[in-house]
């Protein structure tokens, strides 16, 4: 299934250019009580919410994907996780692009085991209907196209051989970057550089995740092409290498890595993104800076 969020937390179910309002379905998840749980409770309870879609789906309302406004497809993630020079072809280019290699404060490794992941706070994120909002005007701003993996349950100590059976979903992620010398954590984590959407697509309906073209193209320029086979980490590994010290809850979110091309974005600008199996989808940068 193709899950989306929109208009201020509908859930639609997407079939071709409509959106079927199949919010009803929510009505399987348990009534929670204060102190709320600190993970997504749709992710929590997505099989039945998948079920109770199909209960529904016949007496939804049908709406014209162009009329909607799509809201990040996961509310409450726990963690937003992100996988550093996942893509050999990146790490050479990060050695090459002095602006690529700044933070790394005399690193010389380009191995993600040497870097370990990192967090995007979870204020950063927004969905495909919002505008990315630049900032730091006279610094680069990037754009890294990414396979978004969805947690669904939760996992401490995954190991190669069950990591799979923790994923719920698929989403297409931009992780937003504005270059420097600081932490990732801080140049990545303004308010919309974490862009998730336009929807997720459920595990069943992608069942090689390691075969998977994407690539984004700005303003019709093609600037990052590649496929999901070309991780160093794949995604039992990535799950496995963050369980060792975060427990993922569900909700929680995977960027799993960028490849080569990753380059400068600017007001007014037009991202086109596009994941096999997933979307493809415009999102748009505002067209001033936030100052």
């Amino acid at each position: 299934m193709k899950i989306c969020r929109f208009n201020g937390n509908r859930i639609g179910l997407v079939q071709g250019d409509e959106v079927l309002d199949v919010t009803a379905a929510l009505d399987v998840i348990p009534a929670q009580r204060y102190p709320l749980p600190h993970y997504d409770v749709m992710i929590e309870n997505l099989a039945k919410v998948c079920a109770r879609i199909n209960e529904v789906k016949g007496s939804a309302a049908r709406l014209k994907l162009s009329s909607i406004k799509l809201d990040a497809p996961v509310a409450n993630p726990n963690k937003i996780i992100n996988a550093p020079v996942n893509y050999k072809a990146h790490a050479d280019e990060a050695l090459t692009d002095k602006q690529l290699g700044a933070g790394a404060a005399g690193k010389q490794s380009m191995f993600i085991g040497d870097w370990g992941l990192f967090l995007k706070a979870n204020s950063s994120l927004c969905g495909f209907g919002d505008e990315v909002k630049l900032r730091c005007p006279d610094r680069r701003n990037d754009h890294e196209i990414e396979l978004a993996v969805i947690i669904g349950k939760t996992c401490e100590r995954a190991t190669l051989a069950n990591a799979m059976d923790y994923v719920a979903a698929y989403s297409i992620g931009l992780d937003m970057t504005v270059r420097g010398q600081e932490d990732r954590s801080w140049r990545k984590s303004f308010n919309t550089y974490a862009v998730l959407g336009p929807w997720i697509v459920t595990k069943d309906e992608i069942p090689d995740p390691h075969n998977i073209d994407f690539s984004i193209h700005v303003n019709g320029e093609l600037r990052q092409k590649s496929n999901t086979a070309k991780l160093v980490f794949n995604i039992p590994k990535l799950i496995e290498y963050a369980t060792q010290c975060y427990t993922l809850y569900p909700g929680d979110i995977i960027f799993s890595g960028t490849p080569e091309g990753v380059g400068p974005v600017k007001p007014g600008d037009v991202m086109r993104v596009d994941i096999e199996k997933i979307a493809a989808w415009d999102v748009r940068i505002a067209r001033d800076y936030v100052r």
